[in-house]
């Protein structure tokens, strides 16, 4: 039900934001270019002063802060901290473009939407599901969604090539990448990948891959026999590829849910080597939130939309972190063709990558953004060719909405630092 008085989130430090110039870049036009380039190559910080509390405050408190500041925040923004939520004036139509089908990997927007949170910052959020043909950070600079998903790379490509667009919120703070071969191929580290069939998606998820080659000093066009991987591991699985490229998340799952015929009992993580490129120090920024550059320098009102599409899905992703079953099941009932366990693992892996959160959830850490930059300005894929040309700049992205939606969040757990992940067990099939 929609409610009856306007949600005011424009605080003393969010109405800063109507002075913020966050990027610049090119017209529409330009933004085809970028879908042109992107899917050819197979896809300032803002300065404003506010008054949120700072990270290392929230990181000191546990994010907690103190209580009568906490209920003074909520009320200037109009967000009822009883439990009772915030009443609307009106509500706000936002769609989100996922960059792949429904499952956990995006369960925290879900459970924005399922739990009310969406509602309670007077947002009707609209998610759109992904897929092969769809790159997201396009979809944003066409001006098809108002938010979109995305590696932060591949949109750094996108932005490169004209797209006006801007990571609002760093979701994600760890990479989730991983190469898996068969323990007996020998293959327990970048370099030896030298003389073996080594699968990748394309489509800019390479990306870590050819980094970790370079950095075993082997050249991806020489080198290694490069095999453009199917989304899934039945290349590996009937021995077509040495070792494939997989999520944390999704693919390493569907080889530990596959029956090993030697057997007749499901694999175990014995039989498999992995290497996690996070691990090897290649790790690039993933999940992101992506807003419309040209938007935030002029439009108050998205300015203020999309600090309060941050903080519900800040609550989405915290409930997620609590209640890692019930995302599961939010999830499965939203349509995934993936199973009940495989979800659970998906959910239970996918926090690994957020939480914790040492300067609250979805702040951009400098020193990783800094760390995907550099690998996208020095790795060549087979072409010679680099991801970047030229350091994206510092109006690429922003922290001043995680700020600000943390100041709405006042008095929540936003890094999770006492988290500890579940145990799933996996069903075959991911049943």
């Amino acid at each position: 039900m929609r409610r009856k008085h306007q949600l005011r989130t424009l605080t003393a430090a969010v109405a800063a934001f109507a002075l913020v110039v966050a990027a610049c870049g090119d017209d529409d036009d330009s933004a085809d270019d970028a879908a042109a380039d992107t899917e050819a190559a197979a896809d300032t910080e803002a300065a404003a002063d506010t008054a949120a509390p700072t990270d290392t405050e929230a990181a000191d408190d546990g994010g907690t802060g103190d209580d009568a500041e906490t209920e003074d925040t909520a009320a200037e923004a109009g967000v009822d901290t009883s439990g009772g939520g915030a009443e609307c004036e009106s509500v706000d139509e936002v769609s989100l473009q996922l960059q792949w089908v429904t499952q956990a990997q995006f369960a925290g927007y879900y459970a924005a939407q399922d739990q009310g949170f969406n509602e309670r910052y007077c947002l009707d959020v609209t998610i759109v599901e992904g897929g092969v043909e769809i790159v997201p950070q396009t979809q944003l600079a066409n001006g098809d969604v108002d938010f979109a998903l995305a590696w932060v790379p591949k949109a750094l490509a996108s932005r490169e090539a004209g797209a006006n667009i801007v990571n609002i919120a760093q979701i994600y703070q760890r990479s989730g990448t991983l190469q898996v071969s068969f323990a007996d191929a020998g293959i327990t580290e970048p370099a030896d990948f030298a003389g073996k069939k080594i699968g990748n998606w394309g489509f800019g998820n390479e990306y870590e891959v050819f980094a970790a080659m370079g950095q075993a000093g082997l050249d991806p066009a020489t080198d290694v026999t490069n095999v453009a991987q199917q989304f899934d591991m039945v290349a590996l699985l009937e021995g077509d590829i040495d070792a494939a490229e997989a999520m944390t998340y999704n693919e390493y799952a569907q080889v530990l849910e596959a029956v090993n015929p030697d057997t007749g009992e499901l694999y175990q993580p014995e039989d498999f080597n992995v290497i996690n490129y996070e691990e090897v120090g290649v790790g690039m920024l993933q999940d992101a939130i992506w807003a419309d550059g040209e938007r935030l320098a002029s439009d108050e009102a998205y300015q203020d939309i999309a600090t309060r599409f941050v903080a519900a899905s800040m609550e989405g992703w915290m409930y997620c972190r609590d209640n890692p079953e019930s995302c599961r099941d939010i999830v499965v009932a939203q349509g995934s063709t993936l199973g009940n366990s495989h979800q659970l693992w998906q959910m239970n892996e996918v926090n690994k990558l957020i939480w914790p959160s040492e300067n609250g959830i979805g702040y951009i850490d400098q020193s990783a953004w800094d760390q995907t930059v550099a690998i996208s300005l020095d790795t060549p894929n087979l072409d010679g060719d680099t991801v970047l040309t030229e350091d994206p700049g510092p109006d690429a992205f922003t922290n001043d909405y995680v700020e600000a939606a943390h100041e709405l969040l006042a008095g929540q757990d936003l890094s999770g630092s006492g988290w500890e992940p579940i145990e799933v067990t996996l069903e075959e099939g991911g049943e």
